[in-house]
């Protein structure tokens, strides 16, 4: 069996606490993990002035076969990754290929903004709430939502929720409390 692999977007504006986490938890968890720049290798600016070095650049694995892809939020990040039709189209072909989009905080509103499975129910950070509406979604005050293969979560309070769930759906209930039970959540 090929061996589980995400992949996590990275933008300038992005919450560092939202994509460090999915990734941290998911390499703990033994699934291969890269994260992505959307325009390149250069250092991302994250909005509490931590930078990350993305681990490759988006357009050189975009058409790779990942079981899951993550988007972090930050509003400004998220508008940023709202502003690129190469988002909507992984995310669309992510999910049509039955693999696993995850999203927190803003980055709901991205999805909602491609057209991302309208009419899910999904959490989101709760200043979104209407624009998630007003796109066709229905919102759940949950602090993690699964819809199908969509897995939304509502922001920095909840990024250790969020990747324990991802772990969960790519490897099991066991596994994921294995990790909960090592990280002492």
């Amino acid at each position: 069996m090929a061996p589980l692999r995400a992949l996590v977007l990275l933008v300038d504006g992005i919450e560092e606490m939202e994509a460090i986490g999915p990734a941290d938890f998911l390499r703990r968890a033994e699934v291969e993990v890269i994260t992505a720049g959307l325009h390149g290798l250069d250092p991302i600016n994250c909005t509490q002035k931590t930078r990350i070095l993305p681990d490759a650049a988006f357009d050189d694995v975009a058409k790779e076969r990942w079981d899951l892809i993550v988007v972090p939020g930050g509003l400004e990040g998220s508008k940023n990754f709202a502003k690129e039709q190469k988002v909507g189209e992984i995310l669309r072909a992510q999910l049509a290929s039955d693999g696993h989009v995850g999203a927190i905080c803003a980055a709901p509103m991205v999805l909602a903004t491609h057209g991302i499975q309208k009419g899910a129910t999904m959490t989101s950070y709760p200043l979104t709430k209407e624009m998630m509406k007003e796109h066709g979604y229905t919102w759940s005050d949950q602090r993690v939502v699964v819809d199908g293969k969509l897995i939304t979560s509502q922001g920095p309070g909840t990024t250790f929720e969020f990747p324990i769930k991802l772990v969960e759906i790519l490897k099991g209930s066991e596994e994921a409390k294995k990790l909960s039970d090592y990280l002492l959540l």
